[in-house]
């Protein structure tokens, strides 16, 4: 697996670095040099996103029960911490853009929800963060049709869409159906064949799974919160090219936002999505007179984004780990399991 996120990133940066030669690698960095204050603003305003994210993540983990008296309930400002790591270690680490979801329910585990639960809310949230996204690229690609003519290109991307479109409503169904229950399965049989430890605290997860989706209004509202914050990159990207002298109407900056947000996922393989996130911004910005330089200026200055917040969060990451090494899991507090978890996993926090 490294050696493939390894192969895949250098394709993905030799496809970013051949597009900055062929759009002029000098105009596109005197533009970002420009739009200085646009940096500012979408560093900024990535803030109300993220607490939303946050939000919609502590929505669908359900009310809080610590066995623990000396624990307190989770609050906003520890998914919030959370959803950085998360948001940090797949922006900036090879890990196939799912490594930070494993990364951060482990630590949720240990803030005191426990294994099961801690995976259970992350499974869901992951879900319904890829529908909620799927549903914002596909009313996106509404108004793309809306504002501009039918084309080969708008024609492609709808058809991209509805195949994610298929794969988010495959996967969520896949969990109502069982998947998780089979997966459990598996994985004790494994563990019995290997000696592994701990697969025992993540039994019932698939019924874990459907009771945090059928709590009253949490999904749906979950659901909402995310679309929210997909929705929100619209005005990103609208303040970016404010700043880089593109003005465009929050329409527009939806559809650039959803298709360029969509090339992302697409490309989750490429760690980053190098060159499939500038793609996807230069083939839809095209379609509403955007020229290439500004498109790229604005995937670059994103990037600035990701890295002004992920590095701090990949530090945050590592404090964390120490922070919350020495909560027990509700399931470790009976008699048989006085040990502490920091003794299972404190070894596993570099990838």
């Amino acid at each position: 697996m490294k050696r493939v996120a390894i192969i895949a990133g250098v394709v993905g940066l030799g496809l970013t670095v051949w597009m900055l030669a062929q759009f002029g690698a000098g105009a596109i960095l005197s533009l970002i040099m420009a739009g200085g204050w646009g940096i500012l603003a979408a560093v900024l305003f990535h803030t109300v996103q993220v607490a939303l994210s946050a939000q919609a993540w502590r929505v669908i983990a359900g009310p809080q029960v610590n066995p623990l008296p000396s624990s307190t309930p989770l609050k906003l400002k520890d998914y919030f911490a959370l959803r950085c790591v998360r948001e940090g270690v797949n922006n900036l680490l090879p890990v196939a853009q799912v490594g930070g979801e494993v990364c951060s329910s482990r630590l949720l585990a240990r803030r005191g929800l426990g294994t099961r639960h801690a995976a259970a809310a992350t499974i869901c949230d992951l879900t319904l963060e890829l529908l909620s996204q799927v549903v914002f690229t596909l009313s996106g690609l509404a108004i793309l049709l809306l504002l501009v003519k039918r084309s080969a290109i708008t024609d492609e991307l709808v058809e991209s869409a509805l195949v994610a479109l298929a794969i988010g409503a495959v996967l969520f169904a896949s969990q109502w159906l069982g998947a998780l229950a089979l997966v459990e399965v598996l994985l004790a049989k494994i563990a019995g064949h290997l000696g592994w430890n701990g697969v025992q605290s993540m039994r019932g997860l698939h019924e874990q799974v459907l009771a945090l989706y059928k709590a009253k209004g949490n999904a749906l509202w979950a659901f909402f919160l995310q679309f929210v914050a997909w929705a929100l990159g619209a005005v990103e990207v609208c303040l970016i090219l404010h700043f880089l002298g593109h003005d465009c109407s929050l329409w527009v900056g939806f559809v650039i936002e959803g298709v360029g947000e969509a090339a992302k996922s697409i490309g989750f393989a490429v760690p980053g999505a190098l060159g499939v996130s500038e793609g996807g911004y230069v083939l839809v910005g095209g379609l509403f007179g955007v020229p290439p330089q500004v498109a790229m200026a604005l995937s670059l200055i994103k990037r600035v984004r990701e890295i002004v917040w992920g590095l701090p969060s990949l530090a945050l990451w590592q404090w964390l780990e120490h922070k919350w090494c020495a909560t027990p899991e509700p399931e470790d507090v009976r008699p048989k399991h006085h040990a502490s978890l920091c003794q299972s996993t404190i070894s596993s926090t570099s990838l």
